[in-house]
């Protein structure tokens, strides 16, 4: 754990640590969290399409994990406001864990377009990365390693999800590929890696969005709660040339 300009940033294992002190301390479920992540990016998706998203084609890269039902779920908020709304699945639906399954059912009621696999990205005006989350390690495989290239092949901006699927999280060392995002929206802290000067080839500007961990939580980690005082997505700055310190805590 470091802190640097006021903002406490953890390692994926810290991370781990806090997710799960919200599920098993507090009792908040997996799926309230995946429902407030997925609105705040949502928001933000919409704020980088310029506020009004009627009719812009926006693919939304959807892993087997949590990362892609927090993905799942802000598709499910863009297709209301109007998007028009493409998923592609790195995986075979059968591999999906069973609450991102669930959101994935729900996306295909509405009658979004899924694709299983590589598929054209073209003409997309807006790509979402929910591939990989936090405690992803090592080169992406497979499917996700297809998507992650054409994503950055396709040159449409690139909002990721937590982490830009490739990153890791705690060394901030992209791995090979890796998501070449315009803007990344993590999820309640920061993560370390993004102290990194060489994160922000693939990280782009950064916004931390909060999704109602408990005030106790942020209160063991330097009072970060403060930093939601006003709006529930925030702007992190560049850390300062030798601005990290330790926390003090409350």
């Amino acid at each position: 754990m470091k802190v640097a300009d006021g903002i406490t940033y953890l390692t994926s294992e810290e991370m781990r640590l806090v997710d799960e002190a919200a599920i098993n301390g507090f009792g908040i479920d997996v799926l309230s969290l995946m429902e407030n992540a997925g609105l705040q990016t949502a928001l933000l998706a919409r704020r980088m399409l310029g506020g009004d998203v009627t009719a812009k084609r926006v693919t939304c890269l959807v892993g087997k994990g949590n990362n892609g039902g927090d993905g799942l779920v802000a598709v499910r908020h863009l297709h209301d406001w109007g998007a028009s709304l493409e998923v592609a699945l790195a995986a075979p639906r059968k591999e999906f864990r069973e609450i991102p399954a669930k959101q994935l059912t729900t996306v295909e009621k509405l009658g979004v377009p899924v694709a299983e696999g590589a598929k054209d990205l073209g003409g997309s005006e807006l790509l979402v990365d929910a591939l990989l989350g936090y405690n992803s390690t090592g080169d992406p495989r497979g499917g996700v390693a297809d998507l992650v290239r054409l994503a950055n092949l396709s040159h449409a901006p690139i909002l990721a999800l937590d982490i830009p699927s490739g990153f890791d999280a705690t060394t901030g060392v992209p791995n090979e590929p890796c998501i070449k995002a315009k803007a990344t929206i993590t999820l309640g802290f920061p993560k370390i890696g993004f102290l990194n000067p060489d994160s922000r080839s693939c990280v782009g500007e950064l916004y931390l969005c909060d999704i109602s961990m408990p005030r106790e939580i942020y209160a063991r980690h330097g009072n970060m709660g403060q930093v939601f005082q006003e709006e529930s997505i925030v702007k992190v700055p560049i850390p300062r040339q030798g601005g990290i310190s330790r926390p003090r805590f409350p």
